[in-house]
């Protein structure tokens, strides 16, 4: 196993921990909604400390349901993860062609055993021969 696959199967590993863990360990168990988000949970603690709070300004689209709610964040996710997704698939992508131009320059010689220039011009570079050798 290669360095680079056991440290994948230990970040999935970790990952799965922290998604299995809180349902395991019944955390939340003791409050009516265990999972709520943030927004919720800081709605809740600012109405206790001072239930006159106003907002300073109210959300610009106001979902009808709940179910248009989660289903709007699904949809921000996926498509953040697709962005990513792409940008780090441009990144590899470039990372690779480099290193596939560098093996062409590297490994570029002709038939007579001298260096293709690789500048453009066209011409090859003989290579150098101890005066007297035979062509191989």
């Amino acid at each position: 196993m290669s360095r680079n696959t056991k440290i994948n199967a230990l970040l999935l590993l970790i990952v799965a921990a922290l998604a299995v863990l809180p349902l395991a360990l019944g955390l939340g168990d003791h409050k009516e909604e265990p999972f709520t988000g943030a927004d919720a949970e800081a709605e809740t603690a600012i109405t206790e400390l001072q239930p006159d709070y106003e907002p300073w300004f109210s959300p610009l689209y106001e979902p009808p349901s709940g179910e248009i709610e989660s289903a709007l964040f699904a949809l921000q996710a996926a498509l953040g993860a697709g962005v990513l997704a792409y940008y780090f698939g441009v990144r590899r992508g470039r990372r690779q062609g480099e290193a596939r131009a560098l093996a062409k320059t590297g490994d570029a010689v002709d038939a007579e055993g001298g260096a293709v220039d690789t500048a453009g011009a066209g011409a090859s570079v003989p290579s150098a021969r101890a005066p007297g050798s035979k062509d191989a």
